[in-house]
C-alpha cells in the first residue's frame, strides 16, 4: 500500500448549484490529463489548516481534463465545507489526491438502481454515466426535499432523461419500497444509494424486506461511526511476517501504535471512512468501527484508525 498523490490544482470554475451547495471544478496548471477515475471514486482535499476531507467525484468519469466535486454546507460538520464555502474562489490552488474508488460499479449486474439524498447524488451521478458508457442497465432516483435543493439536477435531467425520477418531499414524495419491489426480481440487480443517515437506515430496512441480501447492497458514507456505549479496551497486534507482539492501549489507535513503531502506514482522515489505511489480517476477533469495509471485505480486513480487536489481532503486514 503506497501513500496518495497530492496534487496541487486550480480552481477553474465555482457554481453555488443550490442554496447550500457549492460545485468546484479543479485542473492541473500545466498537464492536460490527470489521473484516471472511475464511477464512485473520491479525493481527499487538504485543506491550509491541515484538515482532510473527502469528497466524491461528480463530473465524467472520460474528462481527465479536470476533477468536479460537490460541497455542500455543514453547520455542525468539522470545519471543511464552510471553508470552503467561504474562502475558496476561482485562482485559487488546493491540495487535491489522486482518486480511490470503494464504491464502484458491480461487474455483470443485471441491472444497477442508483438511490441517491440530496448531496448524495454527486458519487451516484458518476456511476450512472459510466453504466451509460458500458451500455449496462440502470435507473436513477434522486430524492431531495424541494427542486432548489436538487444539486446538478438539470444536468442529470439533460443527460439520462427517463433514467432519471426524481422526487421531491413537496411535490412526489418517493416510495422506497415501490423502487426496490421493482427491481427486487432481478437476482443480479445490484443497490447503490448515497444520502443521509436517515435515509440510508430507511433504504436498508426496505431492501431487506424486498429481498436484497447484504451483497447485492452498496453504499458509500464521510461520516464517522458513533457508538456511545462503546468502551476501548487494550488489545495486542502481531505482525503477521516477523512474529513482534505490539500492545494497543485503550486509549490509542492500532494505527498510531503501528506507525510509533516504525511501521509507514498512510492514512487520509482516521475516522474510518475514506480506506486508505486498510489492512489484511490473518486470525483474531476484529471489532469493526469502519463505516467502508462490506461483510465480505470483514473477514479478512480491517480498518486500524478506528477498528479494534478482542485479546488480540495477527496483522499481515
Amino acid at each position: 500500500m503506497t501513500a496518495r498523490m497530492i496534487m496541487k490544482l486550480d480552481v477553474v470554475e465555482r457554481d453555488n448549484a443550490t442554496p447550500d451547495v457549492v460545485v468546484l471544478s479543479l485542473r492541473h496548471p500545466r498537464r492536460p490529463h490527470l489521473p484516471a477515475w472511475g464511477g464512485g471514486a473520491h479525493v481527499d482535499l487538504h485543506l491550509p489548516d491541515g484538515k482532510i476531507r473527502q469528497y466524491s467525484l461528480c463530473g465524467d468519469p472520460r474528462d481527465r481534463s479536470r476533477y468536479r466535486i460537490a460541497v455542500k454546507r455543514e453547520p455542525a460538520g468539522r470545519g471543511g465545507s464552510a471553508w470552503i464555502h467561504d474562502k475558496v474562489a476561482i485562482g485559487d490552488v488546493v491540495g487535491c489526491s489522486s482518486p480511490r474508488n470503494n464504491f464502484a460499479l458491480v461487474e455483470g449486474a443485471q441491472r444497477h438502481v442508483f438511490i441517491a439524498g440530496g448531496i448524495g447524488v454527486t458519487p451516484l451521478a458518476a456511476l450512472a454515466r459510466e453504466a451509460r458508457y458500458r451500455g449496462e442497465d440502470f435507473e436513477l432516483h434522486f430524492l431531495a426535499r424541494a427542486r432548489a435543493y436538487a444539486p446538478l439536477l438539470s444536468e442529470l435531467e439533460g443527460e439520462f432523461g427517463p433514467r432519471l425520477r426524481a422526487h421531491f418531499d413537496d411535490e412526489n414524495p418517493a416510495d422506497v419500497a415501490a423502487i426496490l419491489a421493482a427491481a427486487g426480481g432481478l437476482p443480479r440487480a445490484h443497490l447503490y444509494f448515497c444520502g443521509p443517515a436517515a435515509l440510508n437506515a430507511a433504504i436498508v430496512a426496505a431492501a431487506e424486506r424486498a429481498g436484497w441480501n447484504s451483497e447485492r447492497r452498496h453504499t458509500e458514507v464521510f461520516q464517522p461511526t458513533f457508538d456511545e456505549n462503546f468502551k476501548a479496551e487494550p488489545f495486542d497486534i502481531t505482525i503477521a511476517s516477523t512474529g513482534r507482539t505490539l500492545r494497543v492501549p485503550a486509549d490509542r489507535s492500532a494505527l498510531d501504535v503501528l506507525r510509533a513503531n516504525g511501521f509507514t502506514m498512510p492514512s487520509s482522515c482516521e475516522l474510518g471512512v475514506c480506506g486508505a489505511c486498510v489492512c489484511g489480517y490473518r486470525d483474531g476477533t476484529v471489532i469493526h468501527r469502519d463505516s467502508l469495509l462490506s461483510l465480505a471485505d470483514r473477514q479478512d480486513k480491517m480498518t486500524p484508525c478506528v477498528s479494534r480487536a478482542r485479546v488480540g489481532v495477527t496483522l499481515a503486514l
